[in-house]
């Protein structure tokens, strides 16, 4: 049996921090205590860095299969585990679809030999396949994702009838990507009217504004309190949004709030600079709403922390604002990106560690993973506070691209270590290490 011995460690776990040791063996952690007297395989001496739970990405899209130009699991997990984040789960809109068990299957065979961090798959809706999503077993998907707003091929789901059916029948928990596509249409219509093809990208989250996301938001709520479903609504990016969201524990909600690193991270005033390697969905928004999502994380409006990792070619990025695609590489510099808000006392860091690891295998129903506990399998990261100006580490999503560059972190992620293998340590990549299939109760 490996064992791996980390001293002199930072531990910030269930809203504490202490001083202590950690010894894995055999994938788990065996031990935490104050000192521990041990032989082990590897010995890492933390020096006072923190160690926290890895964090659990609850939302990527890593392009396998059929969009594997853009990235796919292996290099994409290599970027999530030089970021701290030891297990992720993957989005539907892949080509093909995973719109049934057999492409389901075929994502899960690729990532047991491909990726370097724990994983698991959502279940896509499509217009036509509910009677797939009702017969699906909850045990075998970490979600049901239903986009309520523009998206790929055939999954954009906006008839009532199917949104009434899909609603009451989810047999696990359902999450929506929500924006009102015919307001963003008109909106759209609009700008391409006043400036062709010419549109600047500061347009976005004018385009793709407050009033689609509140107006597609607010019927998922609906929708969910009406049939009592377990829904999770997906990248909160306004201030309105957050009315629709109970502050109350976990516990005692059914409909929950995910906010995105991006939207906590940048405003609209970053399109100047960066324009269409900021252009997401929902779009980047105010400097408002973006203060208020970092006010709920004091709160429990917004649960989780995801990063909808959504990686594009330079050259695809390149195009105009209706030809540059949606979507932002980010895995590999959320965990040090949302470091500096703790640096900057907006949020403490149990509660960073609660919204990036804890409340994510909680809601969930994640097995034995999110917390250092004895027992549990050792996810686990260290960070040091250490600045760092991007790009000093190459960054390792297959686009080669960041909209973190030029920005100066003050924490860095030292060690990844997923299942008890060490995935990174000192700027490099561990060869070896494979991540294992994420389990479920429910």
């Amino acid at each position: 049996m490996s064992r791996l011995l980390i001293r002199n460690a930072r531990l910030v776990n269930e809203g504490e921090i202490r001083a202590a040791d950690l010894l894995v063996r055999d994938g788990r952690i065996a031990r935490i205590a104050p000192a521990i007297d041990a032989c082990a395989d590897d010995e890492i001496d933390a020096a006072g860095q923190w160690l926290l739970p890895g964090m659990l990405d609850d939302q990527v899209h890593f392009r396998e299969p059929g969009l594997t130009h853009k990235g796919c699991i292996a290099t994409e997990s290599a970027a999530a585990v030089a970021g701290g984040i030891t297990s992720f789960m993957e989005m539907p809109n892949t080509m093909p679809p995973t719109l049934s068990m057999a492409a389901l299957a075929e994502k899960k065979a690729i990532a047991a030999c491909d990726s370097r961090a724990n994983y698991a798959f959502h279940f896509g809706v499509a217009n036509d396949n509910l009677d797939a999503v009702a017969a699906l077993d909850p045990r075998e998907v970490a979600g049901i994702k239903v986009f309520m707003g523009a998206s790929t091929g055939n999954m954009l789901v906006d008839d009532p009838a199917v949104l009434e059916r899909l609603f009451s029948c989810a047999p696990t928990i359902l999450l929506t990507h929500c924006e009102d596509t015919p307001s963003i249409a008109v909106n759209e219509e609009k700008w391409r009217k006043a400036y062709a093809d010419a549109v600047p990208f500061s347009a976005h989250p004018l385009i793709r504004d407050a009033e689609a996301c509140y107006r597609s938001s607010s019927l998922a709520v609906s929708l969910g309190k009406k049939h009592g479903t377990r829904l999770h609504v997906l990248h909160i990016s306004t201030a309105r949004e957050l009315e629709l969201f109970e502050d109350k524990p976990l516990a005692d909600k059914h409909i929950t709030a995910e906010v995105c690193v991006h939207h906590l991270l940048f405003d609209d005033s970053d399109y100047t600079r960066l324009g269409s390697h900021l252009k997401c969905n929902p779009a980047v928004k105010t400097v408002a709403d973006r203060n208020a999502l970092r006010a709920a994380l004091n709160s429990n409006r917004l649960d989780v922390i995801g990063t909808d990792h959504a990686p594009h070619t330079a050259e695809e990025k390149a195009g105009n604002y209706f030809q540059a695609p949606s979507g932002l590489p980010l895995v590999q510099h959320a965990l040090p990106g949302l470091m500096g808000l703790v640096h900057d006392g907006l949020i403490d860091l149990p509660t960073l560690v609660a919204k990036t690891s804890h409340r994510v295998a909680d809601l969930f129903g994640i097995v034995d993973r999110g917390y250092l506990r004895e027992g549990h399998w050792a996810d686990l990261v260290l960070i040091g506070d250490r600045d760092m100006d991007l790009p000093d580490d190459p960054v390792l999503a297959r686009c080669g691209w960041s909209p973190f560059v030029g920005r100066r972190f003050r924490s860095r992620v030292a060690t990844t270590v997923v299942s008890g293998q060490i995935a990174w340590h000192d700027g490099k990549l561990r060869p070896n290490c494979r991540g294992r299939a994420l389990s479920f109760l429910r």
